[in-house]
């Protein structure tokens, strides 16, 4: 699925030209070697056989190359920054919305966790394994094996029965197919976003009562009577151009 998160797209771009911050200072500390190069060069020539001017001129033709291409990268990432400025201050709109956060994550609360995974294809086996933030294995469960998103609800019980406590915990999905290779499966988290914040230029949105950034937000709708039920599909309108059938035939 192609990453529609202005947020994310925003600061990809930025990051792809962020690492030429340094090319500038190396161009002109090889410049200025050049130029000293070139003054020893013209005191020292001899008056009878002068050099060759031509390749100097090149020279400094390659040179004023190379910095406009610095400067045009340096406008760029300029540009890009204050676009992805842009998309994070419009994170704002977010708030009261219902986000699928691409997660692993959820909190339990109120004797209550709530997961999403997609299941790309067919499983021969599927087990579902809920670890704490220690990595400790709480629950392991049943899960569903047909291709398409399924949805997991936790009552915080462990394997023993007893009830965990409020706590951020993991969601692990072990999938086999028919040939017993295991099958990656995204698994995510949907909640009401409440709050949007800035850290370090990164917008960070609070959903489900937890914190994570905004680029790794996959969906986003008004609040749903059920976040996994089906967009409704709009019929086209007739054409009211086509002639309608001859009733007495």
């Amino acid at each position: 699925m192609p990453d529609l998160n202005p947020i994310a797209q925003a600061q990809q771009a930025a990051a792809s030209v962020k690492n030429d911050s340094g090319a500038s200072a190396r161009l002109t500390d090889t410049f200025d070697t050049f130029l000293t190069l070139l003054t020893t060069q013209l005191q020292n020539q001899d008056p009878l056989s002068p050099m060759d001017s031509q390749e100097f001129v090149s020279q400094l033709v390659q040179f004023s190359s190379v910095e406009q291409q610095i400067q045009t990268t340096q406008a760029m990432q300029a540009l890009l920054s204050v676009q992805a400025a842009l998309a994070q201050l419009s994170s704002v709109d977010y708030i009261g919305k219902y986000a699928l956060v691409q997660t692993n994550g959820a909190l339990l609360e109120d004797e209550r966790a709530e997961w999403f995974y997609q299941m790309p294809e067919e499983a021969s086996s599927s087990q579902l394994v809920i670890t704490n933030e220690q990595g400790a294995v709480v629950r392991t469960l049943d899960g569903q094996r047909g291709a398409g998103e399924h949805r997991i609800i936790w009552d915080g019980l462990d394997n023993e029965g007893n009830q965990s406590p409020e706590a951020v915990y993991f969601l692990e999905v072990v999938a086999l197919d028919a040939d017993g290779e295991r099958i990656e499966v995204p698994i995510s988290v949907g909640g009401r976003i409440t709050g949007v914040e800035l850290n370090e230029g990164q917008a960070i949105v609070e959903v489900g009562g937890m914190k994570v950034p905004a680029s790794l937000i996959i969906r986003l709708r008004e609040i749903p009577i059920d976040p996994t039920e089906d967009m409704p599909v709009i019929p086209e309108p007739d054409d009211p151009d086509e002639e309608e059938p001859d009733a007495t035939s």
